[in-house]
């Protein structure tokens, strides 16, 4: 085979792969959003079928030989074209070592999975979850030690959502955050709270669906490009530049709740549509990393989403849909509410200085589960435990508790620390965006543009072209340094607390 036959054989593959997947997408976000309940087993059966087929063209002889024609020239090649083959290579070097039948049967029990866990969730049933979770994790764990046994299971596991990561890294990361930010969560609770009483009333979904409406736009989102569903755990499915959905969710007593979950799947959504058309249908469309993508969603809803800029301009339209429930509401007052910090049971309610540790209970928990040091059974009591001891709070129930997350049921065990990553990632580059662009006078006007072309040229237009390491130092301005997230948070809530 020739390097020019390899890389027509190369697109040809990423054309069936790109169908398939986006099939699989489709299924997944109907699957969450609108299918009826008792659709998942046949869906299961089909998501089983298509991840089939992937599974046989990836690992075909073929395409094996297509990968080592282009890497043995891969001096000769473009930077694109020689990425396309790693991961390629990548991918294919994981499935070889699945065979078909149980690659396939564990696509179905996670799309079964999802739905047992939202009944299970509504329910506060953990005991019908958890013969699922049992088997997500010991496939995981199969998984772990098939890729290198030489290994952590779970560093395997953090590996594939961001390249290089390991425990080694983050159990400073999360030392660091736990030992300098609990001081300031302690001083925080003991100052007056801030007046949240005119969020804990009545705000009629049909105009809250309107409202969103209005985020996208300032946001910069055209609905011709991104539609928007309801689900009982917000995320986004994007497919290409022109196709990208989110799913949110609303709650009638909680405006604060879908406006940030918009801002924050609408963060992955601008990521997903800023990707350089020349990748589009390639290895190289999407994201490079979840942390990567965690610092885009958690860029916009926090760093900008809960700035008093932001919320000068959104008052104007909540209090045109909401007159009464605003009535005496001033920017000021909006600020210091959509900021309120304090010790909390659900993570993606969490204020930005709690938030963290949310994200480092879920990760002490993966180490201990996958390590096999915590049994299924046990899961919910050192939920709890840990809850207490890091945060204060007592957790009522499982619905608030272990179940409150979708993640461990669609396999992704190794994905929560890209959430505090990406936090921190985000501060740097907001604090190197500065240097480069007026970013709060570009908020005051009302359009986020000049902000989103900023990261579009340094993250989202290289898609899957760049490592997650090259994108944050580009990003950045240099390398990453967790301490000025620490700093960030202190500034913000000792100023906001009058610490």
């Amino acid at each position: 085979m020739t390097v020019n036959e390899a890389l027509k054989a190369l697109g040809e593959l990423e054309a069936v792969l790109r169908a398939y997947t986006h099939a699989l997408g489709v299924l997944n976000y109907d699957g969450e959003t609108v299918a009826p309940r008792n659709s998942a087993p046949a869906r299961g059966e089909t998501t089983a079928f298509l991840s089939g087929i992937i599974h046989q063209r990836v690992t075909a002889g073929e395409t094996g030989e297509l990968i080592d024609t282009l890497l043995a020239n891969g001096e000769g090649l473009s930077p694109a074209d020689r990425r396309r083959a790693e991961l390629l290579k990548k991918d294919r070097d994981e499935l070889t070592l699945i065979p078909a039948e149980e690659y396939m049967a564990y696509q179905q029990l996670l799309a079964e999975a999802m739905q047992v866990w939202h009944d299970a969730k509504l329910a506060s049933d953990y005991a019908a979850y958890a013969p699922y979770l049992e088997k997500i994790i010991a496939y995981n764990r199969r998984l772990a030690q098939r890729k290198d046994a030489s290994k952590p299971a779970y560093d395997v596991l953090l590996d594939s959502y961001e390249e290089g990561l390991t425990h080694a890294t983050l159990d400073p990361f999360f030392a660091l955050l736990h030992r300098e930010l609990t001081p300031v969560i302690l001083e925080v609770a003991k100052q007056p709270r801030p007046d949240t009483a005119f969020l804990n009333q009545p705000y009629p979904i049909h105009l809250q669906r309107l409202f969103t409406d209005r985020v996208m736009e300032i946001m910069g989102i055209s609905r011709d490009d991104c539609a928007v569903g309801e689900t009982e755990h917000p995320f986004t499915e994007g497919f290409n530049r022109h196709d990208v959905r989110i799913a949110t969710h609303y709650h009638e007593n909680s405006v604060l709740s879908n406006l940030y979950s918009v801002v924050h799947e609408g963060g992955h959504a601008l990521y997903e549509l800023g990707v350089a058309e020349e990748y589009q249908g390639t290895l190289l469309s999407g994201g490079s990393s979840m942390s990567i993508h965690e610092s885009q969603s958690r860029f916009y809803e926090n760093l900008i989403g809960r700035s008093r800029p932001f919320i000068e301009v959104l008052l104007p339209d909540l209090k045109a849909l909401f007159p009464d429930q605003l009535a005496g509401v001033d920017a000021e007052k909006l600020y210091r509410a959509a900021n309120l910090a304090e010790p909390s049971l659900i993570r993606t309610e969490a204020d930005e200085l709690t938030y963290s540790i949310h994200v480092m209970i879920r990760y002490e928990l993966e180490k201990a589960m996958i390590g096999g040091d915590l049994g299924v059974a046990d899961i919910p009591g050192e939920w709890n435990r840990m809850y207490r001891e890091y945060l204060g709070v007592e957790v009522p129930d499982d619905r608030r508790g272990c179940l409150q997350d979708s993640h461990w049921s669609f396999g992704a065990i190794g994905y929560f620390p890209s959430y505090a990553l990406g936090s921190a990632y985000g501060v740097q580059m907001l604090e190197n965006m500065e240097r480069d662009i007026d970013v709060w006078g570009a908020v005051r006007g009302g359009s986020l543009k000049p902000i989103t072309v900023w990261l579009g040229e340094r993250i989202h237009r290289h898609g899957r072209l760049l490592t997650p390491a090259q994108l944050v130092e580009s990003a950045c301005g240099g390398p990453f340094d967790p301490h000025r997230y620490v700093n960030y948070l202190k500034d913000k809530y000792g100023t906001l607390y009058g610490l």
